[in-house]
């Protein structure tokens, strides 16, 4: 199978029938086979009755996903993932602001310019200011902690090679850091396409302005995880052993201090008196805790059963 598309949905049931008929249109133009499968996050109006009757409509390329409730976008394209047959596996919103006829574009862009990844690029938006500004403050940010040179991370319109999506694992808000996910995971061929946006037709956006606060918690963590993940000790241990070293400096000078003053027969301050004192032994105290942390954090990883699986592209 050339194709494996991953359309999460959530109350979208006016566009699912417009976007399967485009999908169809532009697949067979190509002559691609391929698969549409919608996993429906929990919607509460219709979607999954009008994802049915696509299915009797187009047997051969509708599946369908269905979760009892709405767990998030990330859950649902992990299961779609996991689904996907083709080698080239695209994923695209559900409300027509995604053009399926760049498909064989990207399609392209997989099979013969040998990306890994290639993401989709907004270049012009038909969002309100109020989304558009905050995710190019979030896209700048992105780029700089993760070194990928990306416009729009969080742009729903992207391919992969099947065997990127089979070695990532996606959860919780990550469906926004899929590229760094990728290139953690050792796919470093990530490309990007400007890509036609747009306007919406029915229904509201999803997504308010809580997704920026999530956004870049969710940053933090996958930037951890991804390089400190199976050795949490590089980072504990270190900052543990600095901030100890920090305190025991402190208290090291003030011991020589009052010796020093008590030779001399000058007046002598008391050390508990003096501020120094309990920034040093605030910083001895954080920096066994944390010690302790990342050295726990290791005993923990070592008794993983996973601790030793590593993605292995190729085998003879």
């Amino acid at each position: 199978m050339d194709i494996s598309l991953v359309i999460p949905v959530y109350n979208e049931e006016e566009s699912l029938g417009p976007l399967m008929e485009w999908v169809a249109r532009v697949m067979g133009e190509h002559g691609f086979s391929y698969e549409a499968i919608f996993v429906d996050d929990g919607s509460t109006d219709r979607s999954w009755e009008v994802v049915t009757r696509l299915r009797e409509r187009y047997p051969e390329a509708v599946r369908g996903i269905r979760f009892r409730r709405n767990y998030g976008k990330s859950p649902a394209l992990y299961c779609g993932f996991d689904a996907a047959q083709g080698e080239v596996v695209i994923t695209m919103d559900a409300d027509l602001q995604d053009s399926p006829d760049e498909i064989p574009e990207l399609y392209r862009m997989i099979t013969e310019e040998g990306y890994d990844l290639v993401s989709g690029w907004k270049r012009k938006r038909y969002d309100p200011i109020g989304k558009t500004w905050p995710s190019k403050f979030f896209n700048w940010t992105a780029r700089r902690a993760s070194g990928i040179r990306l416009h729009d991370f969080n742009c729903g319109l992207k391919a992969y090679r099947r065997k990127v999506v089979k070695s990532i694992e996606v959860y919780g808000e990550m469906h926004r850091f899929i590229p760094i996910l990728a290139k953690q995971a050792g796919f470093r061929r990530i490309g990007e396409k400007a890509v036609q946006h747009r306007a919406r037709q029915f229904g509201v956006s999803k997504f308010g302005w809580e997704r920026m606060i999530k956004g870049y918690i969710d940053l933090l963590t996958v930037l951890f995880m991804t390089r400190f993940g199976r050795r949490p000790m590089y980072i504990f241990g270190g900052l543990g052993t600095v901030m100890f070293l920090v305190g025991l400096v402190i208290t090291v000078w003030l011991i020589v201090e009052k010796l020093s003053l008590q030779g001399q027969g000058l007046p002598l301050r008391p050390v508990t008196d003096q501020p120094l004192f309990y920034i040093a032994l605030l910083a001895v105290g954080l920096g066994v805790q944390t010690f302790l942390a990342g050295f726990l954090g290791e005993m923990v990883n070592r008794s993983a059963p996973e601790r030793n699986r590593y993605l292995v592209d190729e085998r003879f």
